[in-house]
């Protein structure tokens, strides 16, 4: 069961191994959601609260693992509605109470959640994942296949009220795996990668994206892409060619961070490979340019110089202009 804790602390508002939440009384469950909510609680979310609770108690019979109501997804700033581990499984759960259709955005929204646990929750680097979408007066379910990607992050599955356990049931059978430690799982850290204001602020002050990048496997990935695009860079040059680099990933992974990167390590107007920021994010361009103006005059006051912050913004814009001004550079 967890522990009394702020509500800013909580992993999730809601956490019991499924044998505690089927015991406890449905009124206990939603006074834990409501007590460890963030926000003013409204008639709405109470009562989609209390049909999760009560369906999620008619289907679970039987199943060893743990439950998390409303799991937080800081990169996101948003919580997941349901977290169910069973067996090697995770499964990520977002319910559309009293809808009928499956909304493509709901259907990104539970598969943006499935992948935000692979790649920045610890303990889910290496387990295999499935989103599922429950629209509970939908007359149907889609037709259910497990589908995983590379990752072990499957494809979304979309249930109506009596295809939820049908899923579980089957992922469990056919996925293979060792059993999921709930408590080293629910306890383990969550590494988004710097925002794009820190990571600038951060390599404007000569750091470099191994310095700043979280320290797990996002890291090294960060600094293989950086330094293999740095190296076609180089090639082009010597070659006399011109190269286009496409760098994917999912919201947060570092791309920008990427980009931010090389530019900054190439931003030197009198060497042949000086590189520019383009963005067609007027505001972030003004953020940007505020954010680094600050710290500029921070660590300038900090090394003893007297210096007015204005002087210094009119004097470095062309600076930071040049830093700022990428997203396709090559």
């Amino acid at each position: 069961m967890a522990k009394n804790t702020t509500a800013s602390s909580l992993r999730a508002w809601y956490s019991a191994s499924i044998s505690d939440f089927l015991l406890s009384q449905p009124d206990a469950v939603l006074g834990r959601l409501a007590t460890n909510c963030e926000f003013a609680l409204i008639p709405t979310q109470r009562d989609a609260w209390m049909a999760q609770v009560q369906f999620l108690r008619s289907c679970l019979n039987d199943l060893s693992g743990s439950l998390y109501f409303e799991f937080n997804i800081p990169r996101m700033g948003r919580r997941i509605d349901a977290v169910l581990l069973v067996g090697p499984v995770v499964f990520a759960i977002e319910f559309k109470v009293g809808e009928r259709t499956f909304d493509r955005s709901a259907v990104d929204q539970v598969w943006d959640y499935a992948l935000d646990l692979k790649n920045f929750h610890e303990a889910s680097h290496n387990v295999s994942i499935v989103p599922i979408l429950i629209a509970t007066e939908a007359a149907e379910s889609s037709p259910i296949a497990l589908q995983a990607d590379a990752d072990k992050v499957y494809r979304p599955i979309l249930v109506n009220a009596t295809g939820f356990r049908e899923v579980v049931d089957l992922a469990v059978r056919s996925i293979p795996g060792s059993m999921l430690d709930d408590q080293q799982w629910s306890r383990a850290p969550y590494h988004p990668t710097p925002t794009i204001v820190e990571a600038a602020r951060a390599l404007y002050a000569q750091h470099s994206v191994e310095a700043i990048a979280r320290f797990d496997a996002g890291a090294q990935n960060l600094h293989v892409t950086s330094h293999r695009i740095e190296e076609l860079v180089d090639e082009a040059r010597e070659k006399g060619r011109k190269l286009i680099c496409f760098v994917t990933g999912v919201p947060g992974a570092g791309k920008t961070l990427v980009g931010l990167n090389v530019a900054t390590r190439r931003r030197e107007l009198d060497q042949p490979t000086h590189a520019v920021f383009l963005s067609g994010n007027g505001p972030l361009v003004a953020v940007l340019r505020e954010a680094l103006t600050r710290d500029e005059v921070a660590r300038r006051k900090k090394l003893g110089e007297k210096v007015r912050r204005a002087r210094l913004a009119r004097a470095s814009k062309h600076s930071f202009r040049m830093f700022i001004t990428f997203v396709t550079m090559l």
